[in-house]
């Protein structure tokens, strides 16, 4: 098993030597990205992630957002089905599971703010999601998964977690993570059979790291970890394995930091900006 303490560096070479998938064809051959999120005050965190999965490569997308913002974000993002949900635990949809039973990839998480309602709308979505599907954890989801990490025994190496520091800490129990971000993200990964990415660190749980080296401070401003979630989504949809997802999509979003540097400075970009680099940083490598 290779030492946490030595990740691989995710560079141009190991990204051009781990191709993506290119499908032919119309946007059904790019799979269907499904993002779950979206409460009455924070409606924008599904917009990020819903347009970054688009400009990674996602064929089509629907968003699964609050039932007070759902009409705004249609208009807001016309190239996306929404579906309006309850904004307090109660029945879902049966819209939404089949929903989830078409799409290629999900997102669960982006701008949700109640636990209690993120867990049952993940057993919700989890139930009715193909095998094959993988499921990207992120936000409140996390939260939800840290109170009970049973909620991904049932797909093993199918589930793709975006922690932020914090959310790392909870996910492990842990007030102190350590020096070794690499290590911190191969234990998670192994507690909760899933592809990790934390921080520019990407932990596969068969004991594989990689560590994404360029992301700046501008990559920690509001809304950003909505666009990373996003974005490796749009990559799943596109054929790529979740380890090989999580790499390419820590390098794009620190590429596209790097692009908007130039115009506005290390920390002055918004994270709405980022997702429109994403394609100009994945055609250049």
């Amino acid at each position: 098993m290779p030492n946490p303490s030595e990740p691989r560096v995710v560079t141009v070479q190991l990204l051009r030597d781990w191709p993506l998938p290119e499908p032919d064809g119309g946007k059904d051959s790019r799979g269907t990205a499904l993002v779950v999120g979206g409460s009455r005050h924070t409606p924008g965190a599904v917009l990020l992630a819903g347009v970054a999965a688009l400009r990674a490569g996602a064929g089509v997308l629907q968003l699964a957002v609050a039932e007070s913002t759902a009409s705004a974000l249609s208009i807001q993002v016309p190239e996306a089905l929404v579906l309006d949900l309850p904004e307090t635990p109660g029945p879902l949809p049966v819209r939404l599971a089949e929903l989830a039973a078409e799409a290629s990839a999900i997102a669960i998480g982006p701008g949700l703010a109640d636990i209690d309602h993120t867990a049952q709308i993940m057993r919700h979505v989890l139930d009715a999601a193909p095998e094959g599907t993988t499921i990207v954890l992120d936000a409140y989801a996390l939260g939800a998964l840290s109170r009970d990490p049973s909620l991904t025994t049932a797909r093993p190496g199918r589930y793709l977690l975006t922690p932020n520091l914090t959310e790392a800490r909870y996910l492990l129990g842990e007030d102190d993570l350590g020096d070794d971000l690499s290590a911190a993200a191969l234990r998670i990964a192994e507690r909760y059979h899933a592809v990790v990415s934390l921080f520019g660190r990407i932990a596969d749980p068969d004991g594989r790291t990689w560590w994404e080296q360029t992301g700046g401070s501008g990559l920690g401003t509001s809304g950003s970890g909505d666009v990373r979630a996003g974005l490796v989504t749009g990559l799943l949809c596109r054929g790529a394995e979740p380890a090989q997802a999580a790499c390419w999509a820590a390098y794009a979003h620190a590429g596209s930091a790097q692009r908007l540097a130039p115009r506005f400075g290390r920390i002055g970009f918004l994270a709405r900006e980022l997702a429109d680099e994403i394609p100009g940083v994945l055609a250049a490598v």
